[in-house]
């Protein structure tokens, strides 16, 4: 059965490290592709609520469904680090990863909904696209902070972002979005 195939493959993610974080010396396991998706998952869920507490429309199924498949084509190309993208450049990463997604899903995706979702989070045209990736940064800062209260050290290159996400949000999203940065931010300085 193919959903039975593409389960199997997308199990992958479950071990597969963020290599950013093994590159800079942390070990093995701390944190897989799959970690990464359901930290984004719940942020863009409680980003999607809050919203939602302000009156402003979202579509929080779509979020949910952008943050779990937003890093499927891992499971075929591995986690690129973005290093990577200085030696590759960033179009043949691109390509890249949307040729493993669209091999991985379409035996899955009879109506191209994953495919669709997939272009949409790439492009980053429409609010919940762009809040799935203010909520991949802020899981990135999160698991940042967490490793430097564990005693690790040089990843100032992660935070960044958070000085200029360039995100793309305005209104209650982009106050919502820069509050969490800012106590972030504020979070480590009490580190």
């Amino acid at each position: 059965m193919q959903i039975v195939s593409a389960l199997i493959e997308l199990q992958r993610l479950k071990r597969l490290d963020r290599t950013g974080w093994v590159l800079r010396g942390f070990a093995n396991g701390t944190e897989s592709v799959a970690s990464h998706s359901f930290g984004v998952s719940v942020t863009a869920m409680l980003l999607a609520d809050a919203l939602l507490a302000q009156g402003v429309t979202v579509n929080v199924e779509k979020m949910l469904r952008i943050a779990l498949l937003h890093d499927w084509a891992e499971a075929r190309v591995g986690d690129m680090p973005r290093t990577a993208t200085l030696y590759f450049g960033s179009e043949a990463r691109k390509q890249a990863e949307t040729a493993a997604f669209s091999d991985l899903t379409a035996p899955v995706d009879q109506n191209a909904i994953y495919s669709t979702l997939y272009h949409e989070y790439e492009a980053r045209n429409t609010l919940e696209a762009r809040l799935v990736k203010a909520a991949d940064v802020i899981d990135l800062l999160v698991q940042a902070l967490a490793l430097e209260r564990a005693g690790g050290r040089g990843l100032n290159e992660f935070w960044e972002v958070a000085e200029n996400p360039q995100l793309q949000l305005e209104g209650p999203a982009k106050q919502i979005v820069d509050e969490i940065l800012q106590s972030l931010l504020k979070a480590r300085a009490d580190v």
